[in-house]
């Protein structure tokens, strides 16, 4: 069989909270609803908080936190990520211990009535105290917890609250040994980081101690254009005197008017129980993803003689979807291509301490880059997120946090770090069921990659506890299929215990950064392309996708030729053309491949990671669309506007770009137009079609100084046009080319471009970056007098530059080293200029009087027509070009 088919209509879930209100607000669609008997005070206000210290007595009501720091939740110590080469004095990736206090005035309550802490969540163990007592224990950064502290609770008089928030590191015999995750390219952030509430409830009613779960979880059982059947699962629980009630369900449409209810009697003797309630939508308006994500409104109440007693409305998407391992992916029966990002929960400025606009103004650049789906990486999102998911028809992964490895000292994971992450997986089950975005629980995320974090002397044995949770998550959800991100099949660049993973799960996502990490990044299509066709084979009943894909990319950071340069994936410099680049080539292969049921660019958003110094930035993963700080969408961004929106797109690259350093540049728009045009300074530099939603003008002159440059374009109907002054170089005063290099550099008053104009050999790099702190070998330095300039070159046996100058007699600077310590004797390098010999062949390192160490030679040249012509040749080794200087 080679076809996943799965019919899982589902309800969204409303934010518990938002649920629990106590007045009777409009609700989204304008129409005013009863009152719930529930109680709902916000406690997000009014903390004291410490980090670390002496915790003696810090749960006692007597305690002295006058000297504490006065704050508000949501609220994180931690916040770092900028950019930059150093971490500021302001920065702060303290993991540890942080304490939280706070005095509620309770309001007296009646008879009858329990009170519960409710806790968005916690980074990442949180104990709890009330008026001195421990209250209970929350194992997990990521989920909703609610504590029922009734017994410790003193209604109508002050209530001391306190909470410990231990974010410590995962490591041998700390707090956090075993609890996912123990290692990743991201950072756990600490403290209260969402809200807090007091709720106040029934002692009967609908179990707010579900995993803290909504209590209600409901599907759609059957779908036809008449009727849609909805069936409702309430888990009630009473705390106090056996009693019979009437259950209700109600569904409104969009305006609030009631198209469907259901009542029927139900006892409630002490403890817990479930029961369900059926009824039919008549003529059902599905959620359609972006193109109609309509929501109804469910409504389950408990009356008895005496009235209402309990009630919990929830948001209510019906559709149906499949997925299929050749076709793809289907909603409602119409196939979709799911192109989207993925998503950290970071914020400059703030970490994970986010707000609800922040969610939305997040989902809003989404949106208007045209995605259709998202990935909630790598962990349980807050509600808030995943409503604006809900309400913007995204089709969401939503994701454990059973990231890298089960352990860290190797083998299968301790019993108890399989318990943490069961309980972690029905948390993110039951609390997001009703989600009508979420149609996959990914049970995983690269767990096999242990040594490339450096985790574990063995490798790590993640399948059985992959297996594990594949069955819970098919207890919890049968109707939902299961997922998990690849790192490693078919790779070798990181050892792994050998184990099969693909086929635990329904589907698989494959994390595969071609044109980034591994070897030859210019045929990253093909590669692509070649390597999903053969997990495609090889798995040819599992519907895959690409889960994971991009570069880095600073927008500090520039390249006039993105081909010539060392690509240094984890260090710097990494340009912002290079980023636009690799997504150039890798979409195609997917967009291309109807298998592929969905793709997520990795990341959306540039975000903190301790392990990372590259691009620009320190403490940031540079793979983003838009900036850590929301405020530059990169090119990159406008590439999959062109791509994926239906809005009319044309978009100039290379705009932070201004200062050039060559006199003629490439120009590229991304543009969902079929034709551009582009004129320099008022002159018509070209008409050109749009292939694949880019232009590009090639060789195109620029003048010194100013050059405006506008590009108009009609698409969709619609008359576009961007524009863009870039400043030009006097080439009379000389031409300075970093060899081997990207990005180029500036030193003193030199402006040095990118490798550049140059056919054949291969460039180099000095020094590697470093990831999490692991180079790839010791650091070494060239002893030069401008070291920066040995920080990448070319080499090969024969390679040859083709430098566009003026006219006239130039002097050529050529700055060379050996950058081998051994086997440099009989190796020699010649230089020929304008087809005649420059320098005859000469021992570089004997030159250098040593290997590292830099040297310069200078010789004439004249330049006839316009171009300088430029020969090395390596014999019985590598010719070796640090940098080429050309001037008068």
């Amino acid at each position: 069989m080679n076809r996943l088919s799965l019919l899982a209509p589902l309800l969204l879930i409303a934010t518990p909270v938002q649920a629990l209100a106590t007045d009777a607000p409009p609700s989204r669609t304008g129409v005013a609803e009863a009152a719930s008997p529930r109680m709902v005070r916000s406690l997000d206000d009014g903390w004291r908080f410490r980090f670390g210290g002496d915790d003696s007595g810090v749960t006692a009501p007597g305690y002295d936190d006058g000297s504490w720091e006065a704050i508000s939740i949501p609220h994180s110590w931690n916040h770092f990520g900028e950019y930059g080469l150093k971490r500021s004095a302001g920065a702060n990736s303290a993991q540890g211990v942080g304490w939280y206090r706070r005095t509620v005035d309770a309001p007296v309550a009646t008879g009858g009535q329990r009170h519960y802490l409710d806790f968005a969540a916690v980074g990442t163990i949180a104990d709890l105290w009330v008026n001195g007592r421990h209250v209970g224990q929350h194992k997990g950064a990521f989920s909703r917890f609610r504590f029922d502290v009734t017994r410790f609770w003193r209604a109508g008089a002050p209530n001391l609250i306190v909470v410990k928030a231990d974010n410590s590191k995962p490591a041998k015999g700390s707090s956090t040994e075993y609890i996912i995750p123990l290692a990743g390219d991201f950072f756990v952030h600490g403290g209260i980081y969402r809200g807090v509430s007091l709720i106040t409830a029934p002692d009967a009613g609908i179990d707010l101690l579900d995993h803290a779960g909504p209590g209600i979880y409901a599907r759609a059982s059957s779908i036809t254009a008449e009727t849609a059947h909805v069936t409702v699962l309430a888990r009630l629980r009473n705390q106090g005197k056996a009693r019979v009630a009437m259950a209700s369900a109600i569904i409104r449409d969009a305006a609030g008017v009631e198209v469907a209810r259901t009542t029927m009697p139900v006892k409630l003797p002490a403890g817990s129980m479930t029961t369900t309630l059926d009824l039919d939508v008549a003529r059902p308006h599905l959620w359609n993803g972006t193109a109609d994500p309509y929501l109804y409104t469910v409504t389950v109440e408990l009356r008895d003689k005496v009235g209402l007693f309990d009630r919990v409305d929830q948001p209510l998407g019906i559709r149906s979807f499949r997925f299929d391992a050749n076709a793809g992916f289907f909603l409602n029966g119409r196939r979709i291509k799911l192109h989207g990002v993925s998503r950290h929960q970071d914020r400059a400025g703030k970490g994970w301490a986010l707000s609800a606009q922040d969610h939305a103004n997040d989902m809003a650049l989404i949106r208007e880059m045209g995605a259709n789906t998202v990935r909630q990486a790598h962990y349980q999102h807050a509600d808030e997120w995943t409503g604006e998911a809900d309400r913007a028809g995204m089709v969401v992964w939503a994701e454990l946090p059973y990231v890298t490895a089960p352990s860290l000292d190797g083998g299968t994971g301790a019993p108890a770090l399989w318990a943490n992450a069961e309980e972690q997986l029905r948390e993110q089950i039951r609390q997001n069921y009703n989600h009508p975005s979420i149609l996959l629980w990914s049970v995983g995320n690269e767990v096999d990659s242990a040594k490339g974090f450096g985790v574990g002397r063995e490798p790590a044995k993640p399948l059985a506890l992959l297996q594990h949770l594949q069955a819970v998550a098919k207890e919890e959800d049968p109707f939902r299929p299961t997922a998990f991100a690849d790192c490693c099949e078919g790779l070798r660049m990181i050892q792994t215990a050998g184990e099969k993973l693909a086929g635990t799960a329904d589907l698989i996502g494959y994390n595969r950064y071609f044109g980034w990490y591994y070897p030859k990044p210019l045929e990253a299509r093909q590669q692509l392309g070649a390597q999903m066709d053969k997990f495609h084979a090889e798995h040819p009943a599992l519907p895959i996708s690409v889960s994971e894909y991009g570069a880095g990319g600073a927008i500090s950071q520039h390249s006039d030729n993105i081909r010539t340069g060392f690509i240094n994936a984890i260090g710097r410099p990494q340009t912002e053309e290079y980023l636009g680049w690799v997504h150039e080539a890798n979409w195609p292969a997917i967009r291309e491949r109807d298998y592929i049921f969905a793709s997520w660019v990795w990341n959306m958003f540039d975000f903190p990671s301790s392990l990372r110094e590259e691009g620009d930035s320190v403490d940031l993963n540079t793979k983003g669309l838009v900036t850590f700080d929301r405020k530059v969408k990169k090119d990159a961004f406008y590439y999959y506007k062109a791509q994926w929106s239906g809005e009319p797109v044309l978009h100039l690259t290379g705009k932070r770009y201004i200062d050039r350093t060559y006199p003629i540049m490439d120009v590229k728009a991304y543009s969902n137009a079929e034709r551009a045009t582009l004129t320099i300074n008022g002159r018509v530099v070209g008409d050109v079609a749009s292939g694949g939603s880019i232009c590009n003008w090639t060789n195109v002159p620029l003048a010194p100084g100013a050059n405006d440059a506008v590009v108009t374009a009609v698409a969709h109907g619609q008359t576009v046009r961007d524009s863009m002054v870039w400043h030009g170089p006097d080439p009379a005063l000389g031409i300075h080319i970093d060899a081997g290099d990207i990005a180029g550099r500036v030193l003193g008053d030199r402006r040095f471009g990118s490798d550049h104009f140059v056919t054949g050999g291969q460039p180099a790099v000095l020094n590697l970056g470093s990831f999490g702190g692991r180079s790839s070998g010791p650091k070494r330095m060239v002893e030069a007098t401008e070291p920066d300039l040995y920080a990448y070159w070319r080499e090969g046996d024969a390679f040859s530059y083709a430098i566009p100058v003026p006219n006239g007699k130039w002097r050529v600077t050529i700055h060379s080293f050996e950058p081998r310590t051994e086997g440099t004797e009989g190796q020699s390098m010649a230089i020929t200029a304008q087809g005649k010999t420059a320098v005859p062949a000469f021992n570089i390192a004997r030159a250098a009087a040593g290997p590292l160490k830099g040297f310069a030679m200078t010789f004439p040249v004249r330049v006839r027509d316009g171009l300088l012509r430029l020969d090395f040749a390596g014999q019985g080794g590598k010719a070796v070009v640090a940098a080429i200087e050309i001037s008068k």
